[in-house]
């Protein structure tokens, strides 16, 4: 006991004196810069921290519930494999940046590498996480905080719909404020924390420690037996129902809006994966392995787990603080739901909404998710059950989303674009399964959460649907771009017997002498912006709902039929990326080796110069 109170002692005056030393340097939260306040990435990662904490408060509890004492080996594997999925965020991030999408998340990079459908499912699944985020921690944490006494339901609604407004208001005074709110009860939280993981390994005994054993050979018992495809399904299930004790990681990425560069994020993460990545397990392991009788404890395991190391007052803190995490988690849905709607807005012309107070905070959305989210307290009455079978399935829809879409990029576009920062494309392609796996084991398990999540992404995506027909930005790139008739007269116009074509990427900014026989042509997808026009013999086509290929096929057709009477020769630039790196460079090979069969009477060349060659020679750069 003696030893315990020393060690207490010491670690809680050592984290005091490092939030000192982090709070004395001003610019540590947010700072003001060209014109506006911006987060540091320690701010971000807070928020989010705030909201993946309170994970610890039910997550164990429900997962030992459904797979056992296996909970304790797979909480700890998902906080591993879910915090080094983030490395893939972090690469969606700069690839945002790169491309100028700040902000947005999964609804950003869907749009970009998918396209607006796509985009919509992601919109409506993540929507559905911020809902459920902001309306359960809401009734957790008034449940929590009002353990102790007994008060009516209605009164219990009241608070409830009383701390969603407080936190609106929060967000109204902008997001310096709200960053220093959230700072101070992450300082009270770490204490929290920290008190409880002293005094839990201090408790530890024979019997904890026996349990602790039993955890993981229960665990190798559930994936020993059965057939290949057993030992996945028991593994994707265990997965599964662990999952809920990281939500609210894709929030940092949400959020990019708020800070000025993807480091910030990167950074953010690796915050994220030495604390809650750290604590989660932890605390679910020593809670999972004390004397507790969990069918009577499965709400307040942890407040329970607190009371029996350090008595009454510090199950009261734990308590406290539950309610307060909660409540930051309410702070998170609103902080990340408008970065995703403000963007959603921009790019659909719904400027009045996205206006700012003089604190740059989107008062209007908070205002609107307010009333939401209160509607939704009244018509579920509070109750938690529906509407949590709706969680995991909008969290798992929107990583799947996520994984899928870095994976398409890459394979079109290879590690070239970017330099700074880009991971495993094959380890990637295993998380993506993996997520899939999970979203499907839970769809068909959870059949009520399935209908309701399906519903909710069917109206989103019919709302999206009619607003891209008549708003979508890419209306105005597709408007700018050219026509092949144009590029049929300017060949026209030339006295010359020859004629040639060139393809080149949008990417390839050097221009070229105005020759009359020869058109440039760049085929460009709207979502990214048309390039800029170089000279006047180059001719920027959109790519819609074809291929490059039969896109290609149907230009070369329509040459073929007007300009039949000329010597054609088609210039192909060759591809420079290794197989390894693109493999789209062997698909786009296969197709090119067709055309000279489809078209007899032209003339092929695929070749490469040097950029940096004379200006005279004809220079095709790849075909994007």
């Amino acid at each position: 006991m003696y030893l315990k109170s020393i060690l207490l002692i010491v670690a809680n005056l050592g984290l005091v004196g490092l939030f000192i030393y982090l709070l004395r340097k001003p610019g540590r939260l947010s700072y003001y810069l060209n014109g506006r306040w911006w987060l540091t990435w320690l701010s971000v990662a807070v928020i989010t921290l705030m909201d993946e904490l309170t994970s610890v408060f039910y997550a164990p509890a429900e997962a030992y519930r459904f797979i056992g004492p296996s909970a304790i080996i797979f909480i700890a594997f998902t906080a591993v494999f879910v915090h080094y999925m983030t490395t893939r965020l972090v690469e969606i991030a700069e690839i945002l940046e790169h491309h100028g999408l700040i902000g947005g998340g999964v609804y950003s990079f869907s749009y970009l590498v998918l396209g607006p459908l796509v985009s919509f499912v992601a919109v409506a699944s993540i929507m559905v996480d911020y809902i459920l985020t902001a309306c359960i921690s809401a009734v957790s944490a008034v449940l929590n905080a009002t353990s102790f006494f007994h008060l009516p339901h209605p009164m219990v609604i009241a608070l409830v719909l009383i701390t969603i407004w407080v936190v609106a208001g929060l967000n109204i005074l902008g997001i310096k404020e709200n960053a220093r709110v959230t700072f101070t009860i992450f300082i009270f939280a770490t204490l929290i924390f920290v008190t409880l993981i002293i005094s839990g390994v201090l408790a530890l005994d024979g019997a904890s420690l026996g349990r602790l054993k039993q955890a993981a050979v229960k665990t190798g018992a559930d994936l020993t037996p059965g057939s290949i495809f057993d030992k996945y399904h028991i593994f994707i299930a265990h997965i599964a129902f662990c999952i809920l004790a990281y939500s609210g990681v894709e929030s940092v990425l949400q959020t990019a809006g708020l800070v000025r560069s993807w480091r910030e994020i990167r950074k953010a993460y690796i915050f994220l994966a030495c604390t809650v990545g750290l604590v989660t397990p932890i605390v679910a392991a020593l809670a999972l392995s004390a004397p507790i009788d969990f069918h009577l404890h499965e709400g307040d395991l942890i407040t329970h787990y607190a009371t029996i190391l350090n008595g009454l007052p510090f199950g009261v803190m734990v308590a406290a603080l539950a309610s307060f995490a909660l409540i930051m988690a309410v702070n998170t849905a609103f902080v990340a739901s408008s970065e995703l709607m403000e963007r959603v807005a921009h790019r659909y012309g719904f400027h009045w909404i996205t206006a700012t107070n003089r604190r740059q905070s989107l008062y209007r959305i908070h205002i609107a998710n307010a009333v939401f989210f209160s509607i939704i307290i009244l018509i579920t009455s509070g109750k938690q059950e529906t509407l949590a079978d709706m969680y995991a399935l909008g969290l798992l829809a929107s990583f799947s989303i996520n994984m899928g879409a870095l994976i398409i990029y890459r394979y079109f576009m290879g590690t070239k674009e970017l330099i700074h920062f880009y991971t495993s494309r094959l380890v990637t392609l295993i998380m993506w399964v993996i997520f899939v796996s999970c979203f499907i084991f839970l769809a068909i398990y959870k059949t009520h959460g399935t209908m309701l999540w399906a519903a909710v992404t069917g109206l989103v995506l019919l709302a999206g649907f009619l607003v891209a027909q008549k708003r979508a930005p890419e209306i105005q790139e597709i408007g700018k771009g050219d026509n092949e008739m144009e590029m049929i007269l300017h060949l026209a116009e030339s006295a010359a017997p020859d004629v040639h074509l060139v393809f080149r990427r949008s990417q390839d900014t050097s221009g070229q002498p105005p020759e009359d026989n020869v058109a440039y042509v760049t085929f460009y997808s709207p979502r990214t912006g048309i390039p800029t026009k170089l000279a006047a013999n180059h001719f920027r086509l959109p790519l819609l709902k074809l291929s490059l290929y039969h896109r290609l096929v149907a230009l070369l057709r329509v040459v073929e039929y007007e300009l039949g009477d000329r010597k054609i020769t088609i210039h192909l630039g060759w591809p420079m990326s290794s197989w390894l790196d693109r493999l789209a460079i062997g698909v786009m090979i296969f197709n090119m080796m067709r055309l000279p069969r489809l078209f007899p009477n032209f003339k092929f060349i695929m070749s490469y110069t040097d950029p940096t060659g004379s200006a005279s020679k004809i220079q095709a750069a790849e075909v994007k």
